[in-house]
């Protein structure tokens, strides 16, 4: 079926019932479009996202718990995105996560047949792959601030993790293990792409598969003749490289 016939399985996200009412009463025009339910926060969204897959999500983008970017950063596989918000400073960090539109408050009702034609014409033509984790919890910082937190989804359940908690970071092939407060939370995401977000004058890598808050730093020990070892504040030893050492040097 093409993308002007089938039906558009929707789900509306917005923390203020009155945004979620309009865009309903203007969706009814549309009988092409289901509307499968309405979210009041990001925790609900990724939720009811993930088990019921909409083609399409209008999202908004400032929301108690979890932004709009972080809701898209803890789903699998994301459907389309239709931004709805009040503030347009978000719509360049928008578009470079590929949502087919982002539509300011208060909507239109032409605006929003305009969102929806955009999304048809998306899901007519050639799929365009999902960003990865890294590029939306970039998309969710302003330029040159440094991640707060962490997400980690375990099952139905979001971990959030503020970074000052994190002791340490492992590489695991194409996940992450972030070590916190004695429990240890598996993400699929690189550790490149992830130290890339983070403070560099709080977390070093030390080494290839290490990534270190130098908070957490007892003391340095020799190990061998080009390589230490990092003893932590709770006696955990993480190996430290040549080149990590260095990094470290510079911190001190």
């Amino acid at each position: 079926m093409s993308a002007a016939g089938r039906t558009l399985r929707a789900v509306i996200v917005d923390d203020e019932a009155p945004a979620r009412s309009l865009l309903r009463e203007y969706l009814a025009a549309h009988s092409e479009v289901e509307i499968l339910a309405e979210c009041v926060n990001g925790f609900e969204a990724v939720k009811v996202i993930s088990e019921q897959t909409p083609d399409l999500v209008f999202l908004d983008v400032q929301m108690p718990k979890l932004d709009g970017f972080e809701v898209l950063e803890l789903l699998e596989k994301p459907p389309a995105v239709v931004f709805v918000t009040a503030y347009d400073e978000y719509a360049l960090r928008a578009f470079e996560v590929h949502a087919v539109d982002y539509v300011l408050k208060p909507v239109a009702r032409e605006r929003l047949d305009e969102a929806l034609a955009q999304v048809r014409a998306r899901l007519g033509g050639e799929a365009r792959p999902a960003p990865s984790p890294a590029a939306l919890a970039a998309a969710a910082r302003p330029p040159g601030q440094f991640l707060e937190r962490l997400l980690v989804r375990d099952g139905a359940k979001v971990h959030v993790i503020p970074v000052e908690r994190v002791d340490w970071i492992e590489a695991q092939d194409d996940y992450v293990a972030i070590h916190a407060a004695g429990r240890s939370h598996l993400k699929p995401q690189t550790l490149a792409e992830l130290a890339a977000g983070l403070d560099p004058a709080r977390f070093v890598r030390i080494h290839r598969s290490y990534l270190l808050n130098v908070e957490r730093l007892a003391r340095l020990e020799r190990y061998a003749k080009d390589s230490h070892v990092a003893i932590l504040t709770d006696g955990k030893q993480l190996p430290v490289s040549r080149a990590g050492f260095a990094r470290l040097k510079e911190l001190s």
